[in-house]
C-alpha cells in the first residue's frame, strides 16, 4: 500500500471516528497529493515525491511551532504539534544523531574530505543517503563541525 493510499484509508477511519485534527491534517496532505499527481498528465506519484511531501509538511509544522511560541502562542503551538505528531507517524524511523554522524564520518572518510572548502563535496553525498531519515539542518551542522567550518 502506497502512502497516499495509507493516508486516504486513515482519513475515512478519521471521519468515521471524529477526530477533527488528525481529519484537517490528512486532508490537507491529500490535497497536496492530488496537486502533486495533477501537474502532469495523468503521471503517479512515486514513493520519493511522496515522502518529500510529508518532510515539507513537517518542516512548515516546526517552523510554525517556533513561530507561535516566540509569539506567545501556546494554543496554536499545540496544535501545530499535534499535526507534526500525525504527520510523523507516516515517516520512516529517523535516525539517531550518532548514527547519522558514523553515516557523515564514513562519507567524508569516503570523499577525502578535511577542509570546510570540502563542504560541496560532502552534502550532496550525505543528503543523497540520508534523504528522509534525518532533518537536513541536523546534517548541514554536523557536516561543518566535522570539517572545522
Amino acid at each position: 500500500m502506497t502512502l497516499s493510499e495509507q493516508i486516504n484509508t486513515d482519513l475515512k477511519a478519521a471521519m468515521k471516528s471524529g477526530d477533527k485534527t488528525r481529519l484537517n491534517t490528512l486532508r490537507l496532505l491529500r490535497a497536496h497529493f492530488i496537486e502533486l499527481s495533477k501537474r502532469g498528465e495523468g503521471q503517479t506519484i512515486t514513493p520519493e515525491e511522496e515522502l518529500s511531501v510529508l518532510m515539507t509538511a513537517m518542516k512548515k509544522r516546526k517552523e510554525a511551532i517556533e513561530i507561535y511560541e516566540k509569539g506567545g502562542r501556546l494554543d496554536l503551538a499545540q496544535q501545530e504539534r499535534a499535526e507534526s505528531d500525525i504527520i510523523s507517524s507516516y515517516l520512516p524511523k529517523q535516525l539517531s544523531p550518532e548514527e547519522t554522524a558514523e553515516i557523515i564520518n564514513r562519507i567524508i572518510g569516503e570523499t577525502g574530505a578535511s577542509t570546510p572548502k570540502d563542504f560541496g563535496k560532502v552534502m550532496p553525498l550525505a543528503m543523497k543517503e540520508l534523504k528522509g531519515k534525518v532533518d537536513g539542518k541536523l546534517v548541514q551542522e554536523l557536516v561543518k563541525s566535522k570539517l572545522g567550518g
